[in-house]
């Protein structure tokens, strides 16, 4: 059985804490030389059980050089982590320095982690691939004996995991001997994280898998409003005054929204009727981060009652003290709401509180399925994604940055970072090849030559001056231009997306940071506001700020929706509703394709009710809308929600026509002949180009606006498409437009679904489930509560018309196909 050494047994016991199984399990891990996944609910003690193999050796055997090298996807993680765990080396007296290395660390602090680093250091993906693009890596990262990656399951499947795992590969090579560690409480497939922490790149047999013990079941409860239920929008603004009686009655609540412009209204709302002036904070990932740090340090030592936050505060961050969380809006993932339940309480033998609070009445129902997920132990499915061509080209100049490199020894590397297992040779060899000339159709200019090949066949810089490029670029994450935030000529409170800019003229006012602000002008990249103004304010709204509904919540709300054995449960307002579409029409079954039509004014309607996620049923709608125009039914228009997908036309498709429309070969040429033709390829090549290096958005002394970027990016893009177009970076476009960015995957399942069975009911006016998707129609250039005002004069009419007691005069008809 695993014994800690005795200093260490006795801090254990002056904390009044006796070790846990899965703790002694980790130090036995590293006993054994191997690498571990540990899963573990939040409060059981996962960061101390990632670090306490450190301890424990450094203890016994003190050194000095790079021992443990802490990855957190989260800068503000790392530094609470780091606090954390100072507590420990100091009580205990061990000659051990830990630091955190991110962006926010000063050069100075930079310059001599190299030459002198801690013997543990916390930092993310994207300075560990700074490090590595050093020429003295090797030299620092040799005596690395322990890897810990916490949050594992937020890094992988995604391109900034894709960076990861080449770092890892790399890692490999310099420090052979360093084993690795994850850290997670949500995976609902624990294979493929073992198989991601393996230096195989697939073989997840040689990580141990540790579990820790279950704590109690979450109390989890959906707030009935004592106001009307919406039947659209999502910011639950209704619901604040009650939210606000919940954060009194307890000591510290964290209140979790979806999106940055829910973040800002939502607080707004708040403080309006906190008429007892309790501390209640914003945080969220355009706030300045010295006003970010503000809020985490008030949250730590207990000054606040309330906090409203985005994914900002989804990951990590340690508040013992939270008594309650509430998540505002549909959660959109049981993993994701497990995690933020994970913020309250951080004790295993007591039950973790949160209160839901929905938007609307499809949002209801998507709680329900929720807390339904979580009582089965059901978590959300992690992707399993090839890893980006555009990220191993970032890697690849990177690695050249160290020094020269043989191809044949880094493709033998790359092979062991798990996206890249099966990665084909020549895809290497034309990533090697674009780095180092650009391609075929660029290889006449001189800026993209940023290889050259050596006699003894290494490949090295062209010049200096692309390694300096390097390091103002490198990352995954390709945000659109922002706008620093300055108020009255002063300090700088956070910044929003330059397109959101270009909307205000002088005296328009907006909402930011938790204040009421005036537009003044823009100069430099730099907004200058001043506080107060008149009129209704607009919100900013960011690029990506909605969440995907996850496919297993789709499949259980489509259950709910089914069942009317399970209708009993639900609050009047939704019963009723639900009452009345089985009454006008029918409800959506799990194994079959609803969809409605029916006329309304001049146009006719028809509703699907897909249930695959907003991104999924915009591509489909944009397919759909091609089939329409090409059968003569003359398509006005399409709107998407996360549940349904809503389209108008000048004639109504027959049952016949349906099973074409939604026929599985539109994923083929039709999609094809979309993505050309639109400006989506484009987009999406822009982000794959700046990830690649084709790109560089950061220049010596200055940034690039997005209509720069832009620019250049669509006059490559035309020459790449004309004169090479199986480019690697044309692929690696398609790769991410057809596996990522449109959700081709879940449009691929639907339509397998609809082969199956079209369930169509032909109507003579809409049915109280269309309702919500005909309040989107319009709504987009709509900003802050204005949204939901308008929702409520537009609902009126569609409601009585949905519900209307008289007799039908037609009865629907009913297809089915099999």
């Amino acid at each position: 059985m695993t014994t800690l050494p005795p200093n260490i047994e006795a801090w254990f016991a002056h904390r009044g804490w006796t070790p846990r199984e899965h703790q002694l399990a980790m130090v036995q891990a590293a006993v054994d030389q191997t690498s571990a996944l540990l899963i573990a609910p939040t409060g059981a003690g996962k960061t101390l059980a990632g670090f306490l193999p450190t301890l424990v050796e450094l203890a016994e055997r003190p050194r000095q050089g790079l021992h443990t090298l802490y990855i957190s996807p989260l800068k503000a993680l790392a530094v609470d982590i780091h606090r954390n765990l100072e507590r420990p080396i100091a009580e205990l007296r061990l000659p051990i320095r830990a630091e955190t290395r991110t962006g926010d660390t000063p050069d100075v602090k930079k310059q001599r982690q190299r030459k002198s680093p801690p013997q543990i250091l916390m930092t993310t993906p994207e300075s560990l691939a700074l490090l590595l693009a050093y020429p003295d890596a090797e030299d620092m990262f040799r005596p690395l004996r322990t890897i810990v990656i916490d949050e594992l399951h937020a890094l992988a499947g995604i391109k900034r995991g894709d960076l990861l795992s080449l770092g890892l590969a790399r890692l490999a090579s310099l420090a052979p001997a360093a084993r690795r560690v994850g850290l997670s409480a949500t995976v609902a497939q624990p294979n493929l994280l073992r198989g991601y922490l393996s230096k195989t790149g697939a073989d997840a047999t040689d990580v141990r898998l540790i579990r820790g013990r279950a704590g109690a079941r979450p109390e989890i409860s959906v707030l009935e409003t004592r106001e009307r239920m919406p039947w659209s929008g999502h910011m639950a603004v209704h619901a604040m005054p009650e939210v606000y009686e919940r954060i009194k009655e307890t000591n510290t609540t964290i209140v979790f929204v979806n999106t940055r412009a829910q973040a800002e209204l939502c607080f707004q709302a708040l403080w309006r009727v906190n008429e007892d002036n309790l501390p209640i904070g914003l945080h969220h990932g355009s706030l300045a981060i010295e006003q970010r740090r503000k809020i985490e340090g008030a949250m730590s030592r207990g000054e606040l009652r309330a906090v409203v936050a985005t994914s900002s505060l989804d990951l990590g961050i340690d508040w013992g003290s939270v008594d309650l969380v509430v998540q505002v809006g549909a959660p959109k993932g049981a993993s994701r709401l497990m995690q933020r339940i994970g913020r309250a309480n951080h004790r295993l033998d007591e039950p973790s509180r949160a209160l839901l609070v929905p938007g609307n009445r499809f949002e209801h129902l998507e709680c329900r399925a929720a807390i339904d997920a979580i009582d089965a132990g059901e978590l959300d499915g992690d992707p399993v994604i090839s890893g980006g061509l555009d990220v191993l080209a970032q890697h690849v100049l990177g690695t050249a940055c160290a020094g020269p490199f043989d191809p044949d020894a880094l493709y033998r590397e790359v092979l062991g970072a798990a996206p890249y297992f099966g990665l084909a040779r020549k895809d290497f060899d034309d990533v090697v090849d674009f780095v180092a000339t650009g391609g075929y159709a660029l290889g006449a200019y001189e800026r993209f030559k940023r290889l050259k090949k050596r006699e003894d066949g290494h490949w090295e810089l062209a010049d200096k001056s692309f390694a300096r490029a390097y390091r103002l670029n490198v990352g995954t994450i390709v945000e659109s231009t922002m706008l620093k935030v300055r108020i009255n000529r002063g300090p700088v409170v956070g910044e929003v997306e330059e397109y959101f800019g270009s909307t205000l003229v002088q005296g328009d006012t907006f909402v930011f940071g938790g204040q009421l602000l005036r537009f003044v002008g823009i100069k430099d990249m730099v907004m200058d506001v001043v506080r107060g103004g008149q009129g209704e304010p607009k919100v900013p709204a960011y690029a990506g700020g909605r969440m995907p509904l996850t496919t297993l919540l789709a499949d259980r709300v489509r259950g709910i929706l089914h069942d009317p054995s399970k209708w009993p449960a639900l609050p009047e307002a939704v019963r009723e509703w639900l009452e009345l579409q089985r009454w006008r029409s029918t409800t959506p079954s799990p194994d079959a394709l609803l969809v409605e039509t029916f006329p309304r004014g001049d146009r006719e309607y028809m509703v699907a009710y897909c249930f695959e996620g907003r991104q999924a049923h915009q591509t489909l709608g944009m397919l759909i809308s091609r089939r329409m125009e090409r059968m003569g039914l003359g398509p006005l228009g399409f709107v998407a929600t996360d549940y349904s997908l809503a389209t108008w036309s000048l004639r109504s498709p027959t049952t016949a026509q349906l099973v074409e429309l939604f026929d599985e070969d539109m994923l083929g040429d039709d999609l094809e002949s979309w993505m050309d033709e639109s400006s989506y390829l484009r987009r999406t090549f822009r982000n794959v180009a700046v990830i690649a290096g084709l790109i560089e958005r950061q220049l010596p002394g200055q940034r690039k606006n997005t209509r720069q970027v832009t620019f250049s990016s669509d006059l490559i893009y035309e020459v790449l498409r004309k004169h090479e177009p199986d480019h690697v970076l044309l692929r690696a476009t398609r790769h991410d437009a057809a596996r990522g960015l449109t959700d081709i995957e879940r449009v691929a399942l639907l339509l397998k679904r609809a082969r199956h069975k079209i369930e169509h009911r032909a109507l003579d006016r809409v049915s109280p489930l269309a309702v919500p998707v005909l309040l989107e129609i319009g709504r987009e250039a709509v900003h802050g509560e204005a949204r939901d005002a308008m929702l409520e004069e537009a609902e009126a009419d569609l409601v009585q018309e949905a519900t209307a007691l008289v007799a039908e005069p037609r009865a629907p008809k009913k297809s089915t196909r099999r």
